[in-house]
């Protein structure tokens, strides 16, 4: 059975659910390579314009699983080449989501820890439930909290003190302090969720796709840029180019005569 559903039918969205729900959705091989191959074909997919990444059942993701991964886990006897290049072949998804053109809105529907965490950090926007937890695992298995670009996200997202707890800690954060420090931009009650995530996704899908693009691609450039001229620089490359486009023109007519905009991507 597939451990990742990927559901297509609200158009221009792609919904992935993690779906190992026996073990909180936990990354086992098989998930992993399925994760790998569903970014691959959605960077190409100029159809699918937002993704939207969740868990079945009553987790987001529990991060590796340790107890069964379904594949060869090197030990410490196999060295630090092997070791390196699963702790590197684990790490890249974080890349992968990170670097795919459409923004990824990940809704956190219970625990995200370890690598769970991780991929919820990945995401351009993050909605939360209240049962939504969030935790640093490896730091509890006698590792380094600092993994799959965590240490990375966390200071820029929740502050360093925030960070540096967490890290350090490993305890398990609330969605209402996640909300409280910028972790997740929201939390939404009752079933609404994935309403909420869709709804999101909507909004988005109302802009042009070019600028969507460009905007996702600056934001997080600039967001480890140190140099503002640097900065400026990029920001006005891409209002150059997508100035340019015709949606760029159809937004502002759509504008002027009050109706929404009919984007063709070019």
């Amino acid at each position: 059975m597939a451990s990742l559903l990927i559901d297509l039918d609200v158009p221009e969205v792609a919904v992935l659910t993690l779906s190992r729900p026996e073990s909180l959705n936990a990354l086992d091989a098989g998930l992993m390579a399925e994760l790998y191959a569903a970014f691959e074909r959605l960077r190409e997919d100029r159809s699918v314009r937002v993704v939207v990444l969740t868990g079945a059942g009553r987790a987001f993701c529990a991060g590796q699983d340790i107890r069964d991964f379904g594949g060869p886990v090197p030990a410490v006897a196999d060295g630090p080449d092997a070791m390196l290049a699963f702790q590197q072949h684990m790490s890249r998804i974080i890349a992968v989501v990170r670097d795919l053109p459409q923004p990824v809105l990940a809704a956190v529907n219970g625990p995200a820890v370890g690598g769970g965490m991780a991929l919820a950090c990945a995401a351009d926007i993050r909605l939360a439930a209240p049962s939504a937890r969030f935790g640093v695992g490896a730091i509890r298995l006698g590792l380094s909290g600092c993994e799959m670009g965590l240490s990375y996200h966390l200071p820029r997202m929740a502050g360093m003190s925030a960070a540096a707890e967490w890290m350090l800690t490993g305890r398990l954060v609330s969605a209402a302090e996640a909300l409280a420090v910028g972790l997740v931009s929201r939390v939404i009650g009752g079933d609404g969720l994935m309403a909420a995530a869709l709804e999101m996704a909507a909004v988005i899908i109302g802009n042009a796709p070019f600028g969507v693009r460009m905007t996702k691609q600056v934001m997080w450039a600039n967001a480890a840029e140190t140099d503002l001229a640097r900065a400026l620089e990029r920001e006005n490359r891409a209002q150059v180019l997508a100035v340019q486009t015709q949606d760029a023109v159809e937004a502002r007519t759509a504008f002027a005569e009050r109706r929404p905009p009919r984007f063709a991507d070019r």
